[in-house]
């Protein structure tokens, strides 16, 4: 049967039409919207973790030191800048001794005059201690005549008084002595005090430190206890830490832990958790602990950098674990996409630890030997076809 010109055109547009439709029900079920998600699958596995946590941290230091004077007056120079390294005992600056030095001398002056009438009070006494020794020897003496009947009543009254005036003489002289030693410590004490006040006109570097602060310049009048130069020493270093309450369990003291700086990202320090605070903070649920480095970092951080500090904890008993990347947020849940006889099921997990491989504990959930969804070509929902792959090919774009 001949089909004529017209027919044959007709049948050659539906055929390519036909092509066309397949050609895209194809691609739509191969690449497209309804193609199968390629997937990585993985057993859980049953093994022992050792968990770490991770930390946002900011350098603090330990020991600072306020340095400023105790008494009121004028800043007269600082001899130390900002970034200066300075030893225990070096003097940064001085505040303006205004007659300090004459108050001194004043009162060393009163401290000469009062060994000097200390001196005075011992001739007298060595002076009325002989008086009295003559006079004891001349009332002995009359006593003896007196016994004989050769000298009188009044005689030997006479020798009796000179006696007891001799010896009030010497007690006389001794409590001004006790009076002259009593001047002599109140005026040592004073000038104690006075060279004591002169000495902290100086302000001096109580340890080996950095400068980190000049709150004031030289003229400038301040009161007592404000501060004028600020340091700290740099053996105390330290970082601030907080950690997820809900990760810290098994976070004591003595824990090792890694160190990576803002400014130094290409190097690693140790150092130890030193404490762990009693206070939590109740805000953002978090753990704050004090971490200090092995050895100080050099060069030394600016205070308030910021860093991660990543801590190992104790390993735990054995459990189930899964790669950290199996895990995924579906429907406000943490959980995994679980595979297994061709279907595909979300499961709601509680996590525990996890570690520095990125195997995480889970409490409950999928049990040893299950196979779980690691990587996925796109996100899942319960209505995704899968197909099961060894590795994913990198999209084009």
């Amino acid at each position: 049967m001949k089909l004529s010109p017209h027919r044959r055109r007709s049948l050659a547009l539906f055929g390519a039409i036909f092509a066309l439709l397949g050609a895209f029900f194809y691609a739509a079920l191969r690449t497209g919207p309804l193609a199968a998600v390629p997937v990585v699958t993985a057993a859980v596995t049953e093994q022992s973790v050792q968990p770490t946590l991770f930390g946002i941290a900011t350098v603090e230091a330990r020991l600072r030191h306020k340095i400023g004077p105790t008494l009121p007056g004028r800043v007269l120079h600082l001899t130390v800048d900002v970034g200066d390294l300075v030893h225990a005992g070096q003097v940064l600056g001085e505040m303006d001794p205004v007659g300090f030095n004459h108050r001194v001398n004043a009162q060393e002056a009163l401290l000469a005059r009062a060994h000097s009438a200390l001196a005075e009070t011992e001739a007298r006494i060595a002076e009325a201690s002989a008086r009295q020794d003559f006079a004891e020897l001349q009332l002995r003496r009359q006593r003896a005549l007196f016994a004989t009947q050769t000298v009188s009543q009044e005689d030997l009254d006479t020798a009796e008084q000179a006696s007891r005036i001799a010896a009030a003489a010497v007690a006389s002289a001794r409590a001004q002595q006790a009076v002259a030693r009593d001047e002599i410590a109140r005026v040592t004490a004073d000038l104690a005090v006075l060279r004591q006040q002169q000495a902290d006109l100086r302000f001096v570097a109580p340890v080996d430190g950095l400068v980190i602060a000049r709150h004031v310049e030289a003229g400038t009048t301040v009161v007592a206890g404000q501060p004028v130069i600020e340091l700290i020493d740099p053996q105390s270093l330290w970082m601030n830490v907080r950690f997820d309450q809900s990760l810290a369990a098994g976070l004591h003291p003595g824990l090792p832990a890694q160190i990576v700086l803002h400014s130094q990202t290409r190097r690693v320090l140790t150092g130890r958790v030193l404490r762990v605070e009693p206070v939590a903070d109740t805000i953002t649920e978090e753990v704050l602990a004090k971490v200090v480095f092995d050895a100080p970092p050099h060069p030394l951080p600016p205070l308030g950098e910021l860093g991660e500090v990543t801590v190992t904890l104790p390993a735990l008993p054995a459990a189930p674990v899964v790669s950290h990347a199996a895990l995924r947020r579906h429907g406000g849940h943490l959980g995994v996409w679980q595979w297994e006889d061709g279907a595909l099921a979300f499961i709601p997990v509680r996590t525990g630890g996890h570690d520095l491989d990125g195997q995480t504990v889970l409490l409950n959930g999928p049990t040893p030997g299950r196979l779980v969804v690691t990587y996925s070509q796109s996100p899942l929902d319960t209505r995704s076809r899968v197909q099961v792959v060894s590795t994913l090919v990198a999209s084009r774009p």
